[in-house]
């Protein structure tokens, strides 16, 4: 079960990430009011995202090794 968790959130987790800061970055190229508004909150996002991905392949790593001794 963990391994089938495994290949699926984190692949969701990276491409959130990605989609975020290319969103982001875009916005951030464009310039205007769009990018005043929202820039900062897709940077947000991509951290959020990053930091959620980071936790859960930090916890399914502690699972793993608890498992195997």
């Amino acid at each position: 079960m963990m391994s089938g968790l495994t290949l699926f959130l984190i692949p969701v987790g990276l491409l959130a990430t990605v989609a975020f800061l290319t969103i982001g970055l875009f916005s951030m190229a464009r310039g205007g009011g769009f990018s005043r508004d929202q820039s900062n909150k897709m940077m947000r996002l991509r951290v959020a995202a990053q930091a959620v991905t980071i936790a859960v392949l930090m916890a399914f790593s502690l699972l793993a090794v608890g498992a195997n001794t």
